[in-house]
């Protein structure tokens, strides 16, 4: 009896580890917060992940990035902390307007879906380390998903760049009536995966949350779950 009550602990234990690899909990907020410090009364009550795998699972050493999340009954909250080596920025960005094709630079990504029915169709939103965006409207169906640009979810987005640690935050705040006509609730999930694209094109590198197996962050297959609680 002793054995069988150690393996059942075992077994449990096993699956509660392999669900907070699939699973970032969103904790929520009675009140709208967030910001860009991690150390903050805000984001320090948050539910948190990792990212440190490329496309294929393998280790990517010294980008541990760790994308945090809350939320309220008008937003969702993400934190992303990049460790960088060397910033590859697009010359002449701004942040006043959408930048086309801001994959291809320094990036933080979040990819959201809300239908199960359907799971080639979800929302994208990038924020770049000086604050330049973009959000698509993502279908799969199509053969042009990138046409998804077009699309405004109206989310905010800040970031700055710590220079003496080498790291660089961003924060999103996407409103509910982007992602969902219907209210939050708690214990609803989401169809969630989280990347960053990082440094010049000669040693570049990809960042997963939960890796495509593939070369293609679309990989809708492989999406974890964000979950309110």
């Amino acid at each position: 009896m002793r054995i069988l009550q150690i393996m059942t602990v075992v077994l449990l234990a096993g699956h509660a580890a392999a669900e907070s690899q699939n699973v970032l909990r969103s904790v929520y907020s009675a009140e709208e917060g967030g910001g860009l410090d991690p150390a903050s009364k805000f984001w320090k009550e948050s539910g948190a992940v990792v990212a440190d795998r490329d496309n294929f699972g393998h280790a990517v050493p010294g980008h541990r990035t760790v994308i945090h999340s809350r939320w309220t009954r008008q937003n969702l909250y993400l934190l992303f902390e990049c460790p960088y080596e060397e910033l590859w920025l697009k010359p002449n960005g701004t942040a006043a307007r959408e930048t086309f094709g801001l994959w291809d630079w320094d990036v933080a990504e979040a990819f959201l879906g809300t239908d199960f029915n359907d799971i080639k169709r979800y929302k994208e939103f990038e924020v770049s380390p000086r604050g330049e965006w973009v959000d698509l409207n993502i279908d799969l169906n199509k053969p042009n998903h990138e046409e998804g640009w077009k699309w405004n979810s109206g989310f905010a987005h800040t970031a700055r760049i710590d220079k003496a640690k080498h790291i660089w935050y961003a924060e999103m705040r996407i409103p509910w009536k982007a992602l969902q006509p219907a209210e939050p609730h708690k214990g609803e999930e989401l169809r969630a995966n989280f990347f960053r694209a990082q440094g010049p094109p000669k040693g570049r590198r990809l960042i997963a949350w939960r890796p495509p197996m593939k070369d293609t962050f679309h990989t809708p297959e492989a999406f974890g779950t964000l979950r309110l609680e």
